[in-house]
């Protein structure tokens, strides 16, 4: 009875605020609800997810959820090992005043945020990259996907820096020093004593941030809502979200975008099996990361 005490806030919290949205999301899925049918939405079964598989769109719209999210990850992983690893190997001092600096685009507000990209990426005289490259262009409409992961990636890999740095600091100085004794070299100590252990925050990182690319649009829709031209960085959760909130013919889709967001929540429960499988769960929790 104390450990379900214990539990109980935590429970209460993902009752409201995980399984009830995602319930109710599955339930609109069904229906036609709408701004024009708000007062008596009808239940049309599969109606909304035959909409969504059908559209000429969907193609276009599942390759750019794929290379938004695979190309920020990546960029978040990589990055976030490379300043966990670099801010590890340098004075305490100097690496705590890296990570300081690099956390200042997440504590930024968006909109402010959006707004510094969109400056530098401007045509001159105002634009540092067009001044620096010495063409003069808008960057964001000639490179939508550059623009967007760079945005997206320095927010994120801030995130893996902090849990990777942490990660690192927590092994044991002993087996630095065994590898030393060796002649492991830094790469050698990397590749043989570091990465191996930080297979778990990997994971965790890696699963987290996947789940957060497939819904996250915020920066999107502030840097191009979708564009420049028809679709041409449309992910899937921002055009879940004009489906719903924002169309052009002023009626709201809300069925057809719950269907969207609930086809997201399948996508996200296979990649995270997946990513499970790829980094040996089971090993894991058995202690083979350790081995």
């Amino acid at each position: 009875m104390r450990a379900a005490g214990f539990l109980l806030p935590a429970s209460v919290l993902v009752a409201l605020f995980f399984l009830v949205p995602v319930i109710a999301t599955l339930v609109l899925s069904f229906t036609d609800l709408s701004t024009a049918t708000f007062g008596d939405p009808s239940w049309i079964g599969v109606d909304n997810y035959r909409d969504v598989l059908g559209s000429r769109f969907t193609p276009t719209i599942m390759m750019n959820t794929v290379r938004y999210v695979a190309g920020t990850l990546l960029f978040n992983i990589g990055m976030g090992l490379f300043l966990a690893i670099a801010t590890s190997w340098v004075p305490a001092r100097i690496g705590d005043q890296v990570r300081a600096l690099w956390l200042l685009p997440r504590i930024s507000s968006p909109v402010v945020y959006v707004l510094l990209w969109l400056s530098l990426m401007s045509e001159a005289p105002y634009g540092l990259v067009s001044q620096v490259t010495g063409d003069s262009k808008n960057w964001v409409n000639a490179h939508p996907w550059t623009t967007i992961v760079l945005a997206n990636g320095m927010v994120g890999a801030s995130m893996g820096m902090l849990i990777f740095t942490s990660a690192i600091r927590s092994i044991p100085r002993e087996l630095f020093d065994a590898a030393a004794v060796d002649g492991a070299g830094a790469w050698a100590t990397m590749s043989r004593v570091v990465l191996p252990l930080l297979r778990w925050p990997i994971l965790f990182v890696t699963t987290y941030q996947t789940l957060s690319l497939l819904t996250s649009f915020e920066y999107i829709l502030l840097l191009t809502d979708g564009g420049p031209g028809f679709y041409r960085t449309e992910v899937w959760a921002l055009h879940a979200y004009h489906q719903a909130f924002s169309t052009y013919h002023a009626n709201s889709l809300f069925g057809l975008g719950a269907a969207m967001a609930a086809l997201l929540v399948v996508a996200g429960i296979v990649l995270s099996l997946f990513y499970l499988r790829l980094f040996r769960f089971r090993d894991l929790v058995a202690g083979g990361a350790t081995r």
